[in-house]
């Protein structure tokens, strides 16, 4: 088994590709070793010292470090990824589900809007923050402002407010006349 790695705009976070799918059309963010208790992947990285922090995406998996260097902690990390595959275990305990209940909210006069900023984030937006290792979610639209929550090597990127003000807002204020900010929740 192969498994690639890539750096992300974010120097604490590294972005590994085990060449295979790991969360499919969910994913989940791990803060903690006891979040991470609802995958045993998340829960196994965790368990090397230095990681704070594991995103799983579609196919890959994004990790943190809160101490150490790269050069000590990727060959642990990658064996740790290699040994979770090989063994055929599951990305995720039982049938519980990356929780998706955070409530969106926007006047029900804006559902047009909101569809349109919707669209654009799917289609545009998410594939590319995706590719820095990160998601990106819709959370509201109020005020022509559009509530936006980044999670994986974004969430505490440097270069994620820029990301934000310059590449999001722009593409929505384009397409979306109605939309004169974009603000991280």
């Amino acid at each position: 088994m192969f498994i690639q790695t890539e750096p992300t705009p974010n120097p604490s976070t590294l972005k590994f590709l085990p060449g295979r799918e790991v969360a499919g059309s969910r994913v989940a963010e791990y803060r903690s070793a006891s979040e991470a208790e609802a995958s045993p992947l998340a829960a196994a990285l965790f368990s090397v010292d230095g990681v704070s922090q594991v995103f799983l995406g579609n196919d890959f998996v994004s990790v943190t470090k809160g101490g150490g260097e790269w050069q000590h902690l990727k060959p642990s990390i990658l064996g740790v990824i290699m040994e979770h595959f090989i063994s055929g275990a599951p990305v995720f305990a039982g049938a519980e589900a990356e929780s998706e209940a955070e409530d969106e909210f926007f006047d029900a006069t804006d559902s047009d809007t909101v569809d349109q900023i919707k669209e654009l984030i799917e289609t545009r937006v998410r594939p590319a923050v995706a590719g820095d290792g990160g998601d990106i979610r819709f959370r509201g639209f109020k005020d022509g402002t559009v509530y936006l929550a980044m999670k994986g090597a974004c969430s505490g990127c440097p270069s994620s407010t820029a990301t934000l003000k310059h590449g999001i807002q722009n593409l929505l204020k384009h397409f979306v006349p109605e939309v004169q900010a974009v603000e991280q929740i």
